[in-house]
């Protein structure tokens, strides 16, 4: 049996120097091949605010254009937490605290991304959303279909959802099938922190609003991250620059 594979091999490769060359390429792309599933099996532990936290650090160290906006997310480093340094790294410029008033920071998150920018606009809950809801539903969903297809709305709102720890009934509730029936909008509400981290990176790429939604009661909680998504980005070969 062996004897009749090798020579089957050979008549298909034209010689022994191709089966040789033949093998290597196999083995190197086995080893590589291995290298990223290894690499996928390793992990590590990240909780959920910290997932959303470098989420936001990445993709502001990318793009000038993003930056956050809401109650308490910079000096106190957000309600949960979530926004933890980002001020003392990006500046009072691109981290603004702004005052208790959703309609009005919301209506200032949403001109800034017509006009180009990537505003994360927080909401300490979304409960408090409600305040802003003809920004979100009215101006930021519709105007794309509106305008059509001539302006482009890339913002995402971003907050706690759900049932709280002894926040009350007006604090608990849940609005992610209230936005996943407003046209215009993406509703994402991840499960773990690797989606979380994934997921957020998305949707401030994205050019269309994007709801981001996370129960206040994980912020804490901690999953299993791959190395892929866990660790910094690389840096590029030689080639690659």
């Amino acid at each position: 049996m062996k004897r009749r594979i090798s020579v089957r091999l050979l008549d298909l490769t034209g010689g022994k120097m191709a089966t040789r060359r033949l093998c290597g390429i196999l083995a190197n792309a086995t080893r590589q091949m291995a290298n990223v599933v290894s690499r996928r099996l390793a992990s590590t532990s990240m909780s959920m605010r910290e997932a959303i936290c470098a989420a936001m650090d990445e993709e502001m160290a990318r793009d000038e254009s993003v930056f956050l906006l809401g109650e308490e997310v910079a000096r106190y480093g957000g309600c949960y937490k979530v926004s933890k340094g980002l001020l003392q790294k990006y500046g009072e410029d691109r981290v603004l605290d702004t005052p208790i008033t959703e309609m009005g920071f919301t209506g200032i998150a949403v001109g800034a991304a017509m006009a180009g920018m990537r505003p994360i606009c927080e909401f300490m809950t979304y409960n408090f959303s409600m305040q802003a809801i003809d920004q979100v539903v009215n101006s930021a969903a519709k105007t794309y279909y509106m305008s059509a297809g001539r302006v482009n709305v890339p913002i995402v709102f971003r907050g706690a959802n759900g049932a709280g720890v002894g926040v009350a009934a007006q604090h608990s509730q849940d609005f992610a099938a209230w936005y996943a029936h407003c046209p215009g909008l993406k509703v994402i509400s991840p499960y773990s922190s690797e989606d979380a981290k994934g997921l957020l990176k998305t949707a401030i790429r994205d050019d269309n609003p994007v709801v981001f939604i996370k129960n206040e009661m994980q912020f804490s909680q901690e999953f299993r991250m791959s190395l892929i998504f866990g660790c910094p980005p690389r840096r590029p070969l030689r080639n690659e620059a």
